[in-house]
């Protein structure tokens, strides 16, 4: 049995009715948006947010949910949605998940209406139901996602990124959606305990943090054709590997690396240059220290819990993020 199945064993009722209730609340009067809200839905992911709010509730209450976990996983799913419609749009991407984007189909106007209709839709249903302290916590979400693409953009253009920063552009671009799953899972089944709610909100800024160091480690390590895929120094980004690497070396390399990232990351061979230096200069051995960190403190305020199938379940989820092979 794959790892995602065994970790949705003890959710599989809910991810059923939750199927459900996501088709219900991306439905509209248009036509045009019926037609590419199916089209959405049909090509699905392994849906790890949904399941991330599902377990917390479920590992908090020993083992029940209610309508307020079905809102706040149908929330962060359609928040979720919105900004990777709009984000294939900022990328100029044609494709998501083997299929072809929003935008590649029906335009860059019309992906980014629908962003914004998913979007509105997600605020809308906590609105309805007046799940303010839900709305709080996906709000939040939101502006931090904004935030961190934008400082990212803003550093990429000048090279001269810390490991402090790295840390605050993928807490806010990453992590912090994650966060948003355990604190709407947790809050949705005790919205008056602030301190469980803080509690599973940090557990999962800590499994995000790992998530995108594994993300960078892609980049280095051997894909599908057995190459490197080398993708976020041709996209200028900077990532922990680079980052530690950079701050490790000569002045002499430093510039080098630089130089190879800003003037030549469309040549294939300096780009395979780059990536064995850093190889070399134990950038990979760094980052998987680092993640593992994240991922160590993310258990020890998942021990914190009694035990039970759905704390084994995202024990599971959290072993996952840093061993998936993609």
């Amino acid at each position: 049995m794959k790892i995602t199945e065994q970790i949705k064993l003890p959710i599989a009722q809910e991810m059923d009715l939750f199927e459900e209730k996501f088709r219900d609340a991306m439905s509209s009067k248009v036509a045009l948006l019926n037609r590419i809200t199916h089209y959405i839905v049909n090509r699905k992911g392994k849906q790890m947010r949904p399941m991330f709010v599902f377990l917390t509730a479920k590992m908090i209450t020993q083992g029940t949910v209610n309508e307020r976990t079905y809102r706040g996983a149908s929330v962060i799913e359609l928040i979720h949605t919105a900004t990777l419609v709009h984000d294939d749009v900022v990328d100029d991407s044609n494709k998501r998940r083997g299929f072809f984007s929003i935008n590649a189909l029906w335009k860059n106007k019309i992906a980014v209406l629908v962003g914004d209709y998913l979007l509105s839709k997600g605020l809308l249903l906590s609105i309805d139901h007046n799940d303010f302290d839900l709305l709080k916590i996906i709000s939040v979400a939101v502006r931090e996602m904004s935030e961190g693409e934008l400082l990212q953009i803003e550093k990429a253009r000048r090279l001269d990124i810390t490991e402090d920063i790295y840390y605050e552009i993928i807490r806010q671009k990453t992590a912090t959606l994650i966060a948003a799953c355990c604190a709407l899972g947790a809050s949705s089944v005790a919205p008056n305990d602030a301190v469980v709610v803080e509690k599973m909100r940090k557990f999962g800024e800590l499994i995000g943090m790992a998530f995108q160091i594994k993300d960078d480690l892609f980049d280095y390590t051997e894909d599908a054709i057995g190459k490197p895929t080398g993708i976020d120094i041709k996209e200028q980004k900077m990532t922990l590997p680079l980052i530690y690497v950079l701050n490790q070396c000569t002045k002499q390399e430093k510039s080098w690396l630089i130089n190879s990232i800003k003037n030549h990351n469309k040549d294939k061979k300096r780009v395979a240059a780059v990536i064995q230096f850093v190889k070399d200069q134990k950038g990979l051995a760094y980052a998987e220290h680092k993640m593992i960190e994240f991922q160590q403190k993310a258990l020890v305020i998942l021990h914190e819990f009694p035990d039970s199938d759905y704390k084994s379940a995202l024990e599971l989820m959290v072993n996952y993020v840093i061993e998936r092979k993609k």
